[in-house]
């Protein structure tokens, strides 16, 4: 199994407030359903509930819920650990957030697939950790500038762990 880490991140790290993404991009949407679409995703309950639709399509969702309530389309499970034990050796995971998920699953995450914003949001509540480069080589790293669809510059950036 390989579990990743998936996040579009300002300079600062901020990722959300108030429960919804800060950036509208439509190349990282596009990313994002070009690397999860057919994989196993996990996210923690806010994330479910932020969702405009419900569970992503052609992907299995996974929600993270100490009540163990069941969303439409998902399974549900207590903990990050329980639910990649639920996972075959053979899944490709994605880890889609929120802020307490991307933690927790940095101490064993593979590979992280992020969008690096070059802006810093007035406002935000929810981060990114700190990407430890001990820990993390950058493998690739393609850049866009400001076009009539992306109001900031931004790159695709992939690091895969140390080992």
């Amino acid at each position: 199994m390989t579990v990743n880490i998936i996040a579009a991140i300002a300079r600062n790290n901020a990722i959300g407030n108030d429960n919804k993404l800060l950036y509208w991009l439509p190349n990282d949407l596009k990313r994002f359903k070009a690397l999860t679409t057919g994989h196993t995703i996990i996210m923690g309950r806010r994330t479910f509930q932020s969702l405009p639709h419900g569970a992503l399509p052609n992907r299995r969702n996974i929600v993270l819920s100490r009540s163990q309530v069941q969303y439409p389309g998902a399974e549900t499970f207590p903990s990050l650990q329980e639910a990649i034990s639920a996972c075959s050796a053979d899944e490709q995971v994605y880890i889609i957030g929120g802020a307490s998920v991307y933690q927790q699953a940095m101490a064993f995450a593979d590979k992280l697939c992020l969008t690096q914003i070059d802006d810093t949001p007035p406002q935000a509540d929810a981060y990114f950790p700190q990407v430890d480069q001990s820990q993390w080589k950058q493998v690739s790293c393609e850049q866009h500038p400001v076009d009539d669809k992306h109001a900031y510059p931004y790159s695709f950036v992939d690091y895969t762990r140390v080992r």
